[in-house]
């Protein structure tokens, strides 16, 4: 599984995911902080990225859409960067888990 960080999260946090989510990359990496919500949800469905958000858009485009991608929304006060990838790293079973039965929005809360 591989995660596609918005641009609303730290590209910082790309090479700390490697180990767990091998592939991973951030949109700004990508070349695609300026692209609608749309274009980056059809990005994510056509490349097997599961997108990791802070924006409830994205959580709104998987009750009209379904998955794929999958959506992990990240919920709470303005985490920091370590408290991202702490929750992230931490939560790969459950992630996993959820994915494989079809949860379309995971909601992490920070």
């Amino acid at each position: 599984m591989k995660l596609l960080l918005d641009e609303n999260l730290s590209r910082r946090l790309v090479p700390f995911l490697q180990e767990a989510y091998p592939g991973s990359s951030q949109v700004a990496l990508l070349g695609l902080e300026s692209v609608t919500d749309r274009v980056l949800w059809d990005f994510a469905r056509e490349r097997d990225f599961v997108l990791v958000t802070r924006d409830a858009d994205f959580e709104e485009l998987g009750v009209l859409n379904g998955a794929p991608p999958h959506v992990i929304w990240l919920r709470g006060n303005n985490p920091d960067r370590g408290s991202i990838l702490k929750l992230l790293l931490e939560n790969r079973t459950q992630i996993e888990s959820a994915i494989a039965g079809g949860v379309a929005c995971i909601e992490l809360y920070a």
